[in-house]
């Protein structure tokens, strides 16, 4: 799998996508994919996720943006030197399409930031 990575004030985000072929229908115009998410924490202080944003185009340029709390229901801690790490996926009707967007941050000293999630490509077949 090939890891797109983006780092906004010490903090790495490394996206890794993947076409999921048996999950998928190409004839309902149904493409599966899955995204594995690593947060790393490079910086001295301890970092909480509190939202996130993200934009999705299809293969026709159809933009769908999706914000809400947390990731898949957690709005974790990371500590200084740590990481997290979660896996969730998209559904798109067309062969490919892209993904990126931003996570809402928060330090210990309550000052907040928008980490930046890289675009990375979805490709049936080929992720």
């Amino acid at each position: 799998m090939f890891s797109y990575d983006a780092t906004t004030e010490a903090v790495t985000v490394s996206v890794r996508p993947a076409y999921l072929d048996d999950q998928s229908d190409v004839l309902a115009g149904r493409f599966v994919f899955a995204y594995v998410v690593r947060i790393e924490n490079g910086g001295a202080d301890e970092v909480q996720l509190l939202r996130r944003r993200w934009v999705i185009t299809d293969g026709r340029g159809h933009v769908q943006e999706v914000e809400g709390a947390g990731v898949v229901g957690q709005q974790p801690t990371i500590a200084p030197g740590g990481d997290h790490e979660y896996q969730s996926f998209c559904v798109l009707p067309t062969f490919e399409g892209t993904m990126h967007g931003s996570y809402l941050m928060q330090r210990e000293n309550g000052a907040r930031f928008h980490a930046q999630i890289p675009r990375f490509h979805l490709r049936a077949l080929a992720n």
